[in-house]
């Protein structure tokens, strides 16, 4: 694949990891209520779970995509439809954010926290619309090999989100109380994901094959 190919796509996979969706939420919860060995657990599930959806579209989804321009438009539409709701909801729900500080802090096993990271992570609406929808975009199908170029550019995706992630987690860890004693500085952040979401959704509707 070309370079300018692997960056466009790991800006597009950049602007939607930052927004805290479910994955984010998740991880933030379990590094205020657990500390920042949960918060990283929970993370590496969260990517093992991603990539599970990497594979299932590069040998399933990624391929019908691949051959019929009317799936692929309906898919894209449906997908970019669903980033802008999630978008809105974000933004309407933001204040409902503090609700994660209530989150039991009782300790868990480090396994079952890598499973039930890997439950939201596979389970992520935001993440299957993106590798069903926009994934398959960034293919150069006449270089051949489409999996294993779907499968790179999960890798892509999935470094991106472990750095991402990471970092939630490990700053939510550090600063408990500092967002425990304003509530509203996690709305802020929720609301800005949201209007960041609305906006991805909307390029992935006007953008795309042409053919």
């Amino acid at each position: 694949m070309s370079t300018d190919r692997l960056l466009a796509f790991a800006l597009m996979s950049l602007l939607l990891i930052v927004v805290p969706g479910p994955s984010v939420l998740f991880v933030v919860g379990r590094a205020l209520a657990q500390g920042r060995r949960a918060a990283l657990t929970t993370v590496v599930g969260n990517t093992l779970g991603a990539y599970v959806l990497v594979v299932a579209v590069a040998f399933g989804v990624g391929a019908l995509v691949e051959r019929s321009v009317l799936v692929f438009t309906a898919l894209k539409l449906v997908g970019a439809a669903y980033l802008v709701y999630l978008g809105v909801k974000a933004v309407r729900g933001r204040r409902s954010l503090s609700t994660v500080f209530a989150a039991d802090a009782a300790a868990h096993g480090s396994l079952r926290t890598l499973g039930e990271g890997f439950a939201v992570g596979v389970a992520n609406p935001k993440t299957i619309v993106f590798f069903a929808a926009v994934l398959p975009q960034f293919v150069e199908r006449g270089q051949g090999h489409v999996q294993a170029q779907m499968l790179l550019l999960g890798l892509v995706f999935n470094a991106i989100a472990v750095a991402s992630d990471s970092v939630w987690g490990l700053g939510a860890a550090a600063a408990r109380s500092w967002f425990a004693r304003s509530p509203r500085r996690l709305a802020a952040v929720g609301g800005a994901g949201g209007l960041t979401m609305i906006g991805l959704g909307v390029t992935v509707a006007v953008t795309g094959r042409k053919d």
